[in-house]
């Protein structure tokens, strides 16, 4: 055997050697290509579950907004009736009390007690439950 041939052989070992490597490496790069594939799947499955997030946290941004502005209008009217509540039952008081003077000051033979000290006794008796 020559040396060209010997080159030859050797050459031919290397060209198979090669045709081998690059079957492997085009195997792996099927499967990067379809790991990419799949990643851009689950990425687009990704940006569709943040729009869908970014928008129900907008609707329920604005449903927050209603409901606060529904809660400041009912807290406003509770204030108000509170408020009136509290200027009647001190009128009520007052009252009562001009009654029990009235009944305190009254001789003894004009008239019993009035109903309204019984009320305002049953009153009593309830704050001091509270």
């Amino acid at each position: 055997m020559t040396l060209s041939a010997i080159l030859d052989l050797i050459l031919c070992g290397l060209l198979a050697l090669t045709l081998v490597y690059c079957i492997v490496l085009e195997r792996r790069l099927n499967v990067v290509r379809k790991g990419q594939d799949s990643l851009k799947g689950t990425i687009r499955g990704l940006n569709v579950a943040i729009e869908n997030a970014s928008a129900t946290l907008n609707a329920l941004r604005a449903a927050s907004a209603g409901a606060m502005q529904t809660l400041d209008e009912r807290t406003k009217i509770a204030r108000a009736v509170a408020d009136e509540l509290s200027l009647l039952t001190a009128s009520g008081e007052r009252i009562a009390e001009r009654f029990d003077r009235a009944v305190s000051t009254r001789p003894a033979g004009e008239g019993g007690v009035l109903p309204s000290r019984s009320v305002m006794g049953r009153l009593d008796n309830l704050r001091a439950v509270r």
